[in-house]
């Protein structure tokens, strides 16, 4: 579906990234890692549209485009962002009836005119599916401040998927999770492979390892290897990056 080809992005006199190619599919989870300052963020919003390279471009389809931020629906794209940014005044449902919104071009819906009754029963049950899918149906009149951290990270997994993307861009989803619950967004994640592509920057290593079709590594803007899990785990260059400390023994690198 997707594919980044020989992209270059500088800041200033800073490389972001140098010339990246990688590509994902619908049905795969391909991991983006790298030590701190790599490239991941940048990739992402390169994909999103916040990020315009100077050399190279993306294709969706064996078609070029340059995204923008409010056509990622049309791409079939969408993203959570690092940590859980949900809206604090509003419950679960409202939050995940925001992905609905915003694609539609309801634009701060909660806060501006109101959608027809029509539109806002629709809002709610596309709401309400993607929350069942997911496990929470039962937190969706709750307000978001009280749920609990991985509850919440659930629910903004939610309002990306509740769109229907064929790519979903998840950064971090592990982050601030215990063991036992990073054992379940594993699950989770494997269960959206079936239905979309995934594309995870993430420095949780065995989630990585276990979850992902295909790996990427990036070390300051480039690529330094790109393969299997078992491919990644051995390469003497994904070492060397992570500071000698084994990928996927237990050690967890650092993102951007």
């Amino acid at each position: 579906m997707l594919t980044v080809a020989e992209v270059t992005v500088r800041f200033g006199g800073l490389t972001a990234l140098d010339r990246v190619s990688l590509s994902a599919d619908t049905g795969e989870v391909v991991g983006v890692i790298g030590p701190n300052g790599a490239g991941k963020t940048t990739l992402f919003n390169v994909v999103c549209g916040f990020v315009r390279p100077q050399l190279g471009h993306l294709e969706i389809d064996g078609r070029r485009v340059a995204p923008r931020p409010h056509q990622l629906k049309k791409l079939g794209i969408s993203r959570t962002l690092q940590g859980v940014g949900l809206w604090h005044g509003l419950t679960v449902v409202e939050n995940v009836m925001q992905g609905v919104h915003r694609e539609s071009g309801l634009a701060s819906a909660m806060l501006a005119a109101p959608p027809s009754d029509r539109s806002e029963r629709r809002a709610r049950q596309a709401a309400m599916e993607a929350l069942d899918n997911l496990g929470i149906g039962s937190y969706a009149d709750h307000l978001a401040t009280t749920l609990p951290y991985a509850i919440a990270k659930r629910a903004s997994i939610a309002r990306a998927i509740v769109s229907r993307p064929r790519l979903l861009l998840l950064d971090e989803p592990a982050s601030g999770l215990s063991d036992a619950e990073m054992s379940e967004m594993a699950d989770l994640i494997r269960r959206l492979r079936l239905t979309m592509g995934v594309m995870l920057v993430e420095h949780h290593m065995d989630l990585v390892m276990s979850v992902c079709d295909r790996i990427v590594v990036l070390d300051f803007g480039a690529v330094i290897a790109s393969g299997s899990p078992e491919d990644v785990r051995t390469d003497p260059r994904v070492t060397a990056a992570y500071l000698g400390h084994a990928v996927g023994a237990g050690h967890d690198g650092a993102s951007d």
